[in-house]
């Protein structure tokens, strides 16, 4: 009996093998994608010139909600995030507010990157291109193929060198022009604040580090450290390519491209670029768009179970093992809005679904004591008050429809619980 003990494998030892290295490298891979290639011009539209500002209180409030979810991951290393925090220390109907909130927003997000697809593979008909690619992805899903981590990798080394050589394109250009990085009367408190809502989409996934509280080897000293790195290392990129297509293109021209990078190649006279841009934008968009929509669907299956939504959507399918009727739903819902929606609507709502659900996450970390792994007060504080800022910013269209189907699902669950008080 001894020895065969000796020979089992240890739980624990197998899963806490990642070092800082190796969580940073999840991070990028989970914010190093498509939002860089399609947050951009709304984003310039929104703040003219105070774009960069924008950037950074973007940053400041994504850094603020990572690192409020890792700490929450680290009490609590169960799937669901803050649909789980929300539920343990705030009440049951906040943590369901956070699953409805990531939902939405998620969906969202699945019709920006399927539009992002369309608009960079073909500009003139991105619609179709984006309902394409949804059915495909869903219909892979659907069989239980998902991303692995060499996919994740490669995807993540694409994308760096489309938009190294994208910057090093524009940087050269004769056509760029110091001038036009400057801040001008264009810009004003709202815009700038638009501005970082929208861009606050280039960084989603970032929280994806928080989830590996199980697997680094000293959690509480890797995780905020690789949070902070691998947000860093995003800033600097984005910075970087947003500095360098302003400077080709101009806040005008920005604000007013389809395809921003591909315009800024054409104008800095690489023409030969275009058709990598093009391939990179839509890989970046096509890995993202496969993780999002099996996310949402887990994530869909998840309240199910728990019967917040539809019990039928917690059906199983007994050959492929997957969540069948949610990866079906998830994957209709996302088919029609990316057939109906354009692109600045699809990024300004996902990103009040997301920012809404963050707020909850920080408000979940402010009640952790400094024994349970609590974060510096000011942490969650700028993270909750951010999120609220930068949502009810966003353009009023994603503000109206955003905060109506949240009313819908607090209805829904106000209805449930009746129901179910009156049924036992």
């Amino acid at each position: 009996m001894a020895s065969k003990a000796a020979a089992e494998p240890v739980p624990d030892e197998l899963r806490r093998r990642l070092g800082v290295a190796d969580a940073v490298l999840v991070g990028l891979g989970a914010m190093i994608g498509a939002g860089i290639f399609a947050a951009l011009a709304p984003a310039a539209r929104a703040a003219g010139s105070g774009l960069l500002i924008g950037l950074g209180a973007a940053a400041v409030v994504a850094y603020c909600n990572a690192t409020s979810s890792a700490r929450l991951a680290a009490r609590y290393p169960a799937s669901g995030g803050t649909y789980v925090y929300g539920r343990m220390r705030l009440g049951d109907f906040w943590g369901y507010l956070a699953g409805w909130a990531f939902v939405v927003g998620k969906t969202a997000s699945c019709a920006a990157m399927a539009l992002t697809v369309g608009a960079y593979v073909w500009p003139g008909g991105a619609h179709a291109v984006a309902v394409a690619a949804v059915v495909a992805l869903t219909a892979l899903n659907y069989a239980g193929v998902h991303r692995s981590a060499l996919a994740t990798r490669v995807i993540v080394a694409v994308v760096l060198a489309v938009l190294a050589a994208v910057a090093v394109a524009a940087l050269s250009a004769d056509a760029a022009e110091v001038d036009r990085l400057r801040v001008g009367a264009d810009m004003t408190v709202r815009g700038v604040l638009q501005a970082a809502g929208l861009l606050f989409f280039a960084f989603a996934g970032y929280a994806r580090i928080a989830t590996l509280g199980e697997e680094v080897r000293d959690p509480a000293r890797t995780i905020p450290r690789a949070i902070g790195v691998a947000l860093g290392i995003t800033l600097v990129v984005y910075a970087v390519v947003a500095v360098a297509v302003v400077m080709v293109l101009g806040p005008e021209g920005l604000a007013g491209a389809t395809a921003p990078l591909t315009d800024a190649v054409r104008v800095a006279g690489a023409g030969w670029l275009v058709p990598v841009v093009r391939v990179g934008a839509a890989l970046a968009a096509l890995g993202s768009l496969l993780a999002l929509i099996l996310g949402v669907s887990r994530t869909t299956f998840a309240m199910a179970r728990d019967r917040h939504l539809p019990h039928l959507l917690a059906a199983v399918h007994p050959r492929f093992a997957v969540p069948h009727h949610a990866e079906v739903a998830v994957g209709v819902v996302v088919a029609v809005l990316a057939a109906t929606v354009d692109l600045r609507g699809a990024i300004g709502f996902s990103s009040f679904g997301v920012l809404v659900y963050y707020a909850i996450a920080n408000a979940s970390a402010w009640t952790l004591s400094s024994a349970e792994g609590r974060p510096p007060r000011l942490v969650p504080v700028v993270g909750f008050a951010g999120c609220l800022l930068l949502a009810f910013a966003l353009p009023y269209s994603a503000v109206g429809g955003g905060a109506a189907v949240l009313a819908a699902g607090a209805g829904v669950y106000a209805v449930r619980r009746r129901w179910r008080a009156r049924h036992p």
